[in-house]
């Protein structure tokens, strides 16, 4: 007679499941109770990049504010997935020695927003971020730090701009926007102050100055504005801004046109090294279809409208696509007002890469333009090419970009988009463009590389309805299979 064998799998299966239970559930709770994460995210949503790191530690020596303007404290984004990103960020960059974080409701804490922002240009939003070190501030706009794709896809920017933010405050001060003076130009006090006001919106510092006296561009400046110049530029000027341009610069011009005797020599011959120039004329529109209404509401020929080149695949800049969707759905008027034409020259460097980006649009029914062009300022040999501009094609706007020096320039025929006293609901599409292509000169968000972060999921994809149900099958179908095998096998040895 056979002696009944025991099989002591199941018993050992049972007893390694409670060790497992026991030793699993105690190491749960202490990481629970300590707040220790294991990120096993692809893209690290739950832990500071390397790139953050190294800076902290770059400015380790430095004492920086972190403001998170909420009506919340930040424990309370624990249990909000969504926001989890965001709040293991801050919680890392407030176990650094040398960072304050520091949360209140701006609502309940009206002063001590206003000290953030003390000149109320910049603006305070609830969920808005801002850095402080020593006396520089800057903003990280809550509807910038999560950002969903054309693809739908839902993504945390936080850390990028947090960082980018961090590296510009210490750095000692705000990359800077200055307005060239000394040519006839208004002051940012005044005429532009509204335009620089936005500037600084944007975290730009905006500041005048004249070139001639101090004899050098200041190494923070990120910007030029040449805007609403009535004469020439010195040759001390021109070689500076020559040389500025040659080192990566970026120039904003805004040229007026103006009843000037003579040509700008130097400011023509500093254009010409982008391949770019300016017409001598002064433009208005014949077409009362086309002509807009001026800041009396009355319809005018000298405010009149334009469109926006679209971009193409022959070129690497876009700076009309935003705009252009924006007057689609009706929020601008694309137009412009007092305005001289522009134009490039045809060269044969193949490192500029220029565009008209603003041009005049023609009659719907005959396709000719109904542009006037008359002379205005230059001298007789530029009278002459302004008269043949009558009924032409025109360009009001340009870009341009020296892919080998990585100068930059942005040329408008007209400062009424920058001027409090000319600036009207009609030419907003213009103004709003002028404003946005500051971005392509200098964004002040540091790149730092970090990048959008993001989930990541596996997908499965069909080549019809077909392929899906046999996909279907065998997924069904193998592991029932091997389950009844398992039993099988399990029956078969129980006894043995």
């Amino acid at each position: 007679m056979n002696k009944k064998k025991f099989n002591f799998s199941g018993i050992f299966a049972i007893v390694i499941s409670i060790i497992i239970l026991l030793i699993a559930v105690p190491i749960n709770l202490i990481f629970t109770y300590s707040d220790k994460v294991f990120d096993m995210t692809p893209a690290g949503k739950y832990t500071l990049n390397e790139k953050t790191k190294q800076l902290l530690e770059e400015v380790s020596d430095k004492q920086i504010e972190v403001y998170y303007l909420y009506n919340f404290n930040l424990s309370d984004f624990q249990s909000v997935p969504q926001y989890l990103p965001l709040y293991h960020t801050l919680d890392e960059l407030s176990k650094r020695d040398n960072v304050e974080l520091i949360t209140f409701n701006p609502n309940e804490e009206a002063d001590r927003a206003s000290a953030l922002d003390p000149s109320g240009i910049l603006g305070i939003n609830e969920g808005d971020i801002f850095i402080k070190c020593g006396d520089v501030i800057k903003k990280v706009s809550s509807d910038k730090i999560f950002q969903t794709t054309s693809d739908n896809v839902f993504e945390y920017a936080g850390e990028e701009l947090i960082a980018s933010a961090i590296k510009t405050c210490t750095s000692g001060s705000l990359p800077t926007a200055y307005f060239l003076t000394g040519h006839g130009e208004k002051s940012i006090t005044d005429s532009y102050e509204t335009y620089a006001k936005t500037l600084k919106a944007n975290n730009y510092d905006v500041q005048e100055i004249n070139l001639d006296e101090t004899g050098a561009i200041p190494d923070n400046t990120a910007i030029i504005f040449m805007a609403g110049f009535t004469s020439d530029i010195t040759d001390k000027e021109y070689n500076l801004l020559s040389d500025y341009a040659d080192h990566g610069g970026s120039v904003a011009m805004f040229a007026s046109p103006c009843d000037t005797e003579g040509r700008f020599y130097n400011i023509d011959k500093f254009l010409y090294k982008f391949e770019l120039g300016i017409d001598y004329n002064y433009v208005t529109e014949t077409n009362s279809v086309n002509q807009l209404q001026n800041r009396e509401a009355k319809q005018s020929d000298n405010y009149f409208r334009v469109q926006y080149t679209p971009a193409t695949e022959d070129f690497t800049e876009d700076l009309t696509t935003d705009i252009n969707y924006l007057i689609e759905q009706g929020d601008y008027i694309a137009g412009i007002s007092n305005t001289r034409s522009v134009y490039e020259y045809v060269g044969d460097t193949a490192y500029i890469e220029k565009s008209p980006i603003v041009q005049n649009i023609s009659d719907v029914t005959t396709s000719s333009y109904t542009t006037k062009s008359t002379a205005m300022g230059g001298d007789k040999n530029t009278a002459e090419e302004a008269e043949k501009l009558n009924g032409s094609e025109l360009f009001f706007g340009y870009y341009s970009y020296n892919k080998q020096t990585l100068g930059k320039i942005i040329l408008f025929g007209t400062d009424d988009i920058m001027d409090i006293n000319k600036v009207y609901p009609t030419i907003s599409g213009t103004q709003y463009l002028s404003i946005f292509s500051t971005t392509w000169l200098y964004d002040t968000d540091v790149e730092m590389g970090i990048g959008n972060k993001s989930s990541t999921y596996d997908t499965m994809h069909f080549e019809d309805a077909l392929h899906a149900q046999s996909v279907l099958r065998v997924f069904t179908v193998v592991p029932i299979v091997i389950a009844l095998l398992g039993v099988a096998v399990w029956l078969k040895r129980r006894y043995a």
